[in-house]
């Protein structure tokens, strides 16, 4: 219980960053189930636009 009590304020830390990290990475998740680009800045002028979204091209 000491333990605990001793290091609660970086426990608290830690619970917030990792609830922000899998926040993001379920919403990323989400958006690829769904199809939409992953860097939310469009396909028409990407560089990388040839390799992404390859069934699509088709």
């Amino acid at each position: 219980m000491d333990f605990i009590i001793n290091n609660l304020s970086t426990i608290i830390i830690l619970a917030v960053i990792l609830a922000v990290a899998a926040f993001i990475i379920v919403r990323k998740i989400l958006k690829i189930k769904k199809g939409e680009s992953g860097c939310s800045c469009g396909c028409s002028d990407c560089p990388s636009s040839s390799s992404c979204h390859k069934s699509n091209k088709q």
